[in-house]
């Protein structure tokens, strides 16, 4: 990933007076800033450009389900820090991560996009998907946002869906992908080979023992693909180095209940990772994640793993 610049992060709507305007607004909730989200995004970004303004992108912490029916809160595709990659890749000026409440929600829909236009200095646009609908039960919608904006003087872009095979690009399409495994599905509407983001932790160290030292990642997002072992390409000091990992609960070496990890073992390199955030890109998928009768029996199995995931990525 190239270099990423430094992002304005704002924390209340009031904030964005901060902003020399016009402000470009991307709303949504822009989990995996997939391909339709990417469309939002560059709309705001192209007015923005036009108009010597700053595109934010603003959404929702939490996620409004979680405070509107928290038995139908989806998992997280990705997770804030890979979120906030994302977007500093795409050139966003800033984000605003709005905390959303039961009084939030009971907001009318005009004054909600009354508080924008009094926080911006001034508001140039808002951008959102077509079919978006916001405020007290879902009462606003692509059409009375438009009369919000000539009433108050921005503009608003509502974004058609982008399909993909047919099918409107969607999270709720590249979770369902990544559940079972079809990351190439996945990867396709994200606009980027799919990938997880974690910190790496500092593990026992067994993988060292059995002549394999592996980074011990956490991944953020709270949707994962079936456990296994991958090969896969991982970002180091800018850099993108193959390796092979393996995501689940390693069974023949640890109890029962074990949160989920990514293991990542890098061919011809060694260094100090702990601390950092790894972004991993899962290429392909070498095996299921299984029990072996002991120790000695993984390192052989490691070793096979390792020769295929070499050759499934010079392929």
């Amino acid at each position: 990933m190239r270099h990423i610049p430094t992002m304005l992060k704002l924390r209340s709507i009031q904030e964005l007076s901060l902003v020399p305007g016009p402000v470009a607004l991307a709303i949504g909730v822009f989990d995996g800033v997939h391909l339709g989200h990417q469309e939002v995004i560059r709309a705001a970004q192209e007015h923005a450009a036009q108009h010597q303004g700053q595109a934010i992108v603003m959404s929702f912490d939490p996620h409004p389900l979680s405070v509107l029916r928290p038995e139908a809160q989806p998992k997280r595709l990705c997770g804030d820090r890979q979120r906030a990659r994302l977007l500093a890749a795409m050139g966003v000026s800033g984000t605003l991560m709005c905390p959303f409440t039961r009084e939030v929600a009971e907001t009318s829909a005009e004054d909600f996009v009354n508080s924008l236009v009094q926080a911006c200095r001034p508001l140039g646009c808002i951008s959102v998907g077509y079919t978006w609908s916001f405020g007290r039960n879902r009462s606003g919608n692509i059409h009375s946002l438009m009369d919000l904006g000539q009433r108050h003087d921005f503009a608003v872009y509502g974004v058609p869906p982008i399909r993909r095979d047919g099918q409107v690009v969607s999270s709720t399409l590249i979770r369902d992908a990544v559940a079972v495994g079809d990351l190439g599905r996945a990867s396709d509407m994200l606009g980027r080979t799919y990938s997880l983001l974690g910190v790496v932790m500092e593990g026992r160290k067994l993988a060292r023992q059995l002549g394999f030292p592996t980074a011990n990642v956490q991944p953020e997002a709270e949707v994962l693909p079936p456990y296994g072992v991958y090969a896969v390409e991982a970002c180091v000091d800018g850099e993108w180095l193959p390796g092979i990992a393996n995501l689940g609960v390693r069974p023949t070496v640890e109890q029962e209940g074990v949160r989920p990890s990514l293991e990542v073992n890098l061919f011809d390199w060694s260094g100090d990772l702990y601390g950092q955030d790894l972004e991993v890109r899962l290429k392909a998928f070498v095996r299921p994640e299984q029990k072996f009768a002991g120790v000695e029996a993984l390192r052989l199995q490691i070793a096979q793993d390792v020769e295929q995931a070499r050759l499934l990525l010079s392929a």
